[in-house]
């Protein structure tokens, strides 16, 4: 906790609220940072739209799943990986409950204005129980403004940003750049500016990685 600034590293995370290896990566990585307290992380999470080209307002999960694996058969094979792995991170994903499958833009300009105010990682959170814990409809505004409500922003200043269109470009323009970079899936960890380490990893190699860190900056 003692840990200056100056010897903050910082860890850029690309992801996407509604991507269940992200909430799983999530989940890992803070198993590892609550049993390093010390770690000399500092966190921003960055948009990432795994369906960019998804309607705003999103749109039946059935018609979803059976479009991008061909019906429930193969959603079912497709979803088995993850499923076990939230098990074994010890999280709960409703599948079952899930009726829609939303735009994420929305989410990721709540995650932005949460980090103007110090709360990126709580919308983070928030967003991660919302969807897949709450089966919630994180396209929706109200939903939004609620969340927001949650993690004490100012929903109603919310929802009027969120009935226009600001930020949504610079969203858009941010999730391009991490592809232009090379970024094709999510998570994607990127440590000091310079090392990627991609996919839900475990809590032991983020220990490593931070056992590593501390001991150069010793």
């Amino acid at each position: 906790m003692g840990r200056t600034m100056a010897e903050a590293i910082k860890l850029d995370i690309m992801s996407d609220p509604i991507c269940p290896w992200c909430y799983i990566g999530k989940a890992h990585l803070d198993r590892a940072l609550q049993d390093h307290p010390n770690h000399p992380f500092a966190i921003e999470w960055h948009p990432f739209q795994l369906n960019p080209e998804m309607p705003r307002e999103g749109m039946d999960r059935r018609a979803y799943l059976e479009g991008k694996f061909g019906g429930k058969e193969g959603a079912v094979k497709a979803y088995a990986p993850v499923v076990e792995h939230a098990e074994k991170a010890g999280l709960n994903i409703n599948f079952e409950a899930m009726k829609r499958t939303p735009n994420t833009l929305d989410a990721h300009r709540l995650i932005h204005w949460a980090g103007i105010e110090g709360r990126q990682t709580a919308a983070v959170s928030a967003l991660f129980k919302a969807y897949f814990v709450d089966a919630r409809d994180i396209g929706d505004a109200e939903v939004l403004a609620d969340i927001a409500d949650s993690i004490e922003m100012d929903a109603a200043v919310v929802a009027r940003l969120l009935k226009s269109d600001v930020d949504a470009q610079d969203i858009r323009d941010r999730d391009a750049h991490s592809r232009k970079m090379g970024v094709n899936s999510v998570p994607t960890f990127i440590i000091a500016n310079a090392h990627a380490v991609p996919g839900a990893q475990p809590p032991e190699l983020w220990a490593q990685v931070i056992a590593d860190l501390t001991k150069q900056q010793s």
